[in-house]
């Protein structure tokens, strides 16, 4: 997890469905309150992503913002019903899948950033993902080839006692 990096540029090789699907089944595992599995995924590829591109122009965004891998994994928090689960939590839950699974994607090699922004929350890109209404658009996991050319990380290095507190 230390070496993790959002890779915003990526090249145009991509996991196929079968080769996501052990990655999908191990992010799968997260913690999840009531077993209500409050969340999906989307797979968004080749013509899809075009389609995509013209509901973000339609949204003022760029349409070639969903061009920039070949693979975009839409993260989709399904709202359920529960008295243990509130709504905050399912979409913990689904985020949570959604950061599993960009690590272990990252692990076996390939580069992953994630983009959100306001057209995750607009009526026409919610049409093209066909969410219900009980649904809500996270964002997308954009996958793809690592460049040759990659920068190392830029983050500080954080110090466990910067960061974690003890209530007295």
């Amino acid at each position: 997890m230390l070496r993790r990096q959002s890779h915003s540029h990526v090249t145009g090789d991509a996991p196929s469905h079968d080769e996501l699907l052990p990655f999908v089944e191990a992010a799968a595992t997260v913690a999840d309150h009531g077993g209500l599995q409050p969340w999906r995924l989307i797979e968004v590829r080749g013509a899809a992503r075009e389609k995509l591109g013209r509901a973000f122009a339609k949204e003022g965004s760029s349409a070639d913002k969903p061009l920039r891998a070949s693979l975009l994994i839409a993260i989709v928090a399904i709202h359920k019903p529960s008295s243990k689960a509130p709504e905050w939590e399912q979409d913990a839950t689904a985020a949570g899948v959604a950061h599993v699974l960009s690590l272990l994607l990252d692990e076996a090699g390939w580069g992953v950033f994630w983009r959100s922004g306001h057209v995750t929350r607009t009526q026409r890109v919610a049409k093209v993902h066909g969410l219900a209404k009980n649904e809500k658009l996270l964002g997308w996991l954009y996958v793809g080839g690592v460049p040759e050319r990659t920068k190392p990380p830029r983050r500080e290095k954080f110090r466990g006692e910067q960061v974690l507190q003890e209530l007295s």
